[in-house]
């Protein structure tokens, strides 16, 4: 009897230490995209001191394409956005990767086209919302397709037979944006991890 009361604790004290009970396991889920939006914005301001001024040059426009989305798993990492931007013809593309997503509505991905990508493809016009003709994005977890919308009606796979170019999406931490509204986007997760 004297062993048993002895052993109970230590069996409860490994029991409560193991990982499965100390963090609630990421796990797969359904996820669907509720919107896509496209805005033109310009660089945000910022003052400092300590250094030369560089004022950023509000012509310059951005373009934000956001995407809300709900999903269904209690926390899921490993999330892959992948964005196909449609200007004059061309598709930029471009990914993120976000982990610590919870469940519910109302979740936020987001990508930035900065304004020389947008000059390039626009043969060096004033940017316009007319010169991005549609977006698709498709949310992939594990290998696996999840979910895939565009912003205007169009066949499946639209984007497949046009020239695209990569790397001229940016994700929030790559841009001027990055320290702005940190509770509305999913956590990025960390090149290297």
């Amino acid at each position: 009897m004297k062993t048993i009361k002895l052993l109970l604790p230590a069996i409860a004290m490994c029991c409560l230490a193991s990982p499965t009970h100390a963090q609630t396991a990421a796990t797969t889920g359904n996820f669907s995209i509720t919107k896509i939006t496209k805005n033109l914005i310009t660089a945000p301001q910022f003052t400092y001191t300590g250094a030369e001024q560089y004022a950023a040059n509000q012509r310059d426009m951005w373009l934000e394409v956001e995407v809300e989305f709900t999903s269904t798993a209690e926390f899921a990492d490993n999330v892959t956005f992948r964005y196909f931007v449609s200007v004059n013809g061309n598709i930029l593309t471009g990914e993120v990767t976000h982990m610590n997503v919870m469940a519910g509505k109302g979740n936020h991905s987001v990508m930035y086209v900065p304004p020389k990508a947008l000059a390039r493809f626009n043969g060096n016009r004033p940017v316009t919302p007319n010169a991005v003709q549609n977006i698709a994005v498709q949310i992939v977890q594990q290998g696996t397709q999840k979910d895939e919308a565009s912003f205007a009606r169009a066949t499946a796979k639209w984007y497949a037979a046009l020239p695209q170019v990569p790397g001229l999406l940016l994700n929030k931490d790559e841009t001027p944006f990055a320290p702005l509204y940190w509770d509305r986007y999913e956590q990025i997760k960390p090149p290297g991890h």
